[in-house]
């Protein structure tokens, strides 16, 4: 993975923690007053996939709008502290940068709880100036790339025909892979997407239970995109990989299924199964490393990340040392 190049094309989120402990009950409504202990900044959304792909040593290449404002300074710092090129973000003036806000609390010796959360939300109008910027950069950007990770939350940096236009220019990567949650349909032309169970079943207007009937619902939406392959991830009952053919596998949870915290968990499966599909590995290859970092992130709290060290170790145990650095 760490020789190779992936660009990563979506929606950039500003995941912000406030924590503070608990202080008493307010007199003026029925809420708890927290005493402010400090604020901690993560990336989130597509910028969480960049920080997992990062951590795989991966040479990776945002192209995204940025809102022209303290949260997008703030998350393009981040970026740079892990080492990510953020020459090709695009500021956007008079957007807001997508920020999730969460407010915990708890005492100072235990685990801070969620207590309530606030988002920040702009959608992008695609007729703007930045959208034309963004898309010559990421022509630019593909160029000499294995991959391209789609991150669509909806904000509106994706335009879900631009693979159709790369493809044209001829500075296609060999691998596309999509992460849609509203729009799984709308994309043609990718090589593989990562539905969860949710979101297929969202697509598909029903309700799906069975390992057959999440196998055929992925076949279908195989097909819809002409991909080479989807991966559905199911939470605590593993993954569905539909192949060509058709032909489907199932893959069991890595670890336990007890998870702390399901955050982010899509990010880290994108970002992984992309770094290795770039890397040269096959569908198969690279979802049982997706699924096995899928395992990893979930036991850990908050926005969070998975490294090559740890998917390493997973793999033959913990007598593997880490990697000299």
């Amino acid at each position: 993975m760490g020789s190779a190049r992936v660009v990563l094309y979506g929606d950039l989120v500003l995941d912000r923690f406030i924590l503070g402990t608990p202080k008493r009950i307010s007199r003026e409504a029925p809420v708890i007053i927290l005493r402010y202990e400090g604020q901690r900044d993560i990336p989130g959304g597509g910028a969480n996939a960049l920080a997992n792909l990062a951590a795989l040593d991966v040479d990776v290449v945002p192209v995204a709008p940025i809102g022209a404002d303290e949260n997008g300074r703030a998350l393009t710092d981040l970026l740079r502290s892990r080492n990510i090129d953020t020459s090709r973000l695009v500021s956007v003036p008079g957007f807001r940068t997508p920020t999730k806000v969460r407010i915990l609390g708890g005492g100072a010796s235990s685990l801070k709880h969620q207590m309530a959360r606030y988002d920040i939300e702009d959608t992008l109008s695609s007729d703007g100036t930045w959208s034309r910027t963004l898309e010559e950069a990421l022509f630019d950007a593909c160029g000499n790339a294995q991959a391209l990770a789609i991150s669509d939350y909806g904000y509106g940096a994706v335009s879900p025909d631009v693979t159709a236009r790369i493809r044209q220019r001829g500075a296609t990567p060999r691998w596309i892979t999509l992460d849609s949650r509203f729009r799984l349909g709308s994309f043609d032309g990718i090589d593989a997407a990562t539905p969860n169970l949710q979101e297929l079943e969202a697509w598909t207007g029903q309700r799906l239970q069975s390992d057959a009937e999440i196998a055929a619902a992925g076949e279908e939406l195989r097909n819809r995109l002409h991909a080479r392959f989807v991966l559905v991830t199911r939470g605590n009952k593993g993954m569905t990989l539909a192949l060509e053919g058709p032909r489907s596998a199932q893959i069991p949870v890595f670890g336990t299924d007890e998870v702390a915290d399901v955050t982010g968990a899509g990010d880290t499966v994108l970002a992984v199964l992309t770094a290795a599909l770039a890397a040269g590995g096959t569908p198969h290859e690279a979802a049982m490393l997706a699924n096995i970092a899928g395992g990893l992130v979930v036991m850990k709290l908050g926005t969070a990340t998975v490294s090559r060290d740890e998917l390493l170790r997973a793999l033959v145990g913990p007598s593997y040392p880490p990697r000299a650095r």
